[in-house]
């Protein structure tokens, strides 16, 4: 495949990331605990050891032959995603896909390219591609800033409209949500880690002449299974515990289930193409290419709120804002690519 064609791919597994969560704002009788658990054992079931079983003659082979400490590292990597996985709904159910999007993606972007090209590729930082690099990621930071800025004062207004939310409430949401946002970053990062971290189970795919396409799925059988057993679990938990079991009780085409349905596909779905595109984009296209799926997250996020209503009667200024914010992240996009291209040589 093409440099380009992996630019794409990135892109679209940034979209369908940027999308997944929508669910979890929308239905209405569901809690919390009931969408993210029923979507999480979704993903789980649906994707992973179907498509790895598919495309890989045979995954105990394929496993035996790779050293423990990366079996080990990749499904701990999957864990952390997981713990990360749990705190980003809340997040997003406290915060609102725009402004909880946004700050997301933009922490899961520092600990999941700069952090990994240090400790896995750190002579690349000294290089030209590596300082376009850096250069990109402090661009798509700013945008973030100013985005959440935006978000910010479209809160401050929505307030002053609506006189049956009490300032106090808002005030602890948003403390809460920023809370969950910083724990989901830096947790979530582990994808990234582990699709890094894993490239032997990677190469012994191409070894085993497994399609190009498809040699990350006995990775991301792992790194899924450890993320969404744990999404699972906890939802089902929380269930038990809050008394919420009963609302799993509806029709099998509800909107809740097709809103659960949609979270088992989406969110596995856009790291699987993710990883197509970043194998696409060469060597170092795990690095620049994860933070370019976290901006095509970004602004699918804030598309979405925008459509979903959530900067209904926010006034011209904040939205104003909001659009710098995105012309700032376009910006660092184009750098994104560019300097995996120059690493590339």
């Amino acid at each position: 495949m093409s440099f380009s064609i992996g630019v794409i791919l990135v892109t679209l597994g940034g979209i369908l990331e940027g999308l997944f969560s929508i669910p979890v704002t929308k239905v209405k009788s569901w809690q919390f605990e009931n969408i993210w658990g029923i979507g999480s054992l979704f993903a789980l079931l649906l994707l992973p050891w179907p498509l790895a079983s598919l495309y890989v003659e045979d995954l105990s082979q394929l496993y035996s032959s790779i050293p423990s400490t990366v079996l080990i590292g990749v499904i701990l990597s999957g864990v952390a995603w997981g713990i990360g996985g749990i705190y980003w709904g809340r997040a997003i159910a406290a915060m609102g896909m725009a402004l909880g999007v946004s700050i997301l993606m933009g922490l899961i972007n520092i600990f999941g390219s700069i952090v990994p090209l240090s400790v896995f590729e750190p002579s690349q930082l000294a290089t030209k591609g590596g300082y376009i690099l850096i250069i990109a990621v402090t661009t798509m930071i700013l945008g973030v800033v100013i985005m959440s800025v935006a978000a910010k004062q479209k809160e401050t207004v929505l307030l002053s409209k609506d006189k049956s939310t009490t300032r106090s409430h808002v005030k602890g949401s948003f403390k809460s949500g920023i809370l969950f946002c910083i724990i989901s970053g830096i947790l979530s990062a582990g994808v990234n880690f582990a699709f890094i971290f894993g490239a032997p189970i990677t190469d012994e795919a191409i070894a085993m002449h497994v399609p190009e396409y498809a040699t990350s799925f006995a990775l991301w059988s792992l790194v899924f299974t450890a993320n969404f057993f744990i999404n699972t679990v906890y939802g089902f938990y929380m269930m038990v515990k809050k008394g919420t079991l009963k609302n799993l009780k509806k029709g099998s085409l509800t909107i809740e289930w097709l809103g659960a349905l949609f979270m088992g596909l989406a969110w596995p779905g856009g790291i699987i193409i993710y990883g197509i595109g970043a194998n696409a984009m060469g060597d170092y296209g795990a690095y620049a290419g994860f933070p370019m799926m976290i901006l095509a997250s970004i602004l699918t996020g804030n598309l979405a709120g925008a459509l979903g209503g959530e900067w209904k009667n926010s006034g011209s200024k904040p939205r104003r804002i909001m659009l710098y914010g995105v012309f700032t992240l376009c910006i660092a996009f184009i750098l994104l690519g560019y300097s995996t291209y120059v690493m590339n040589g």
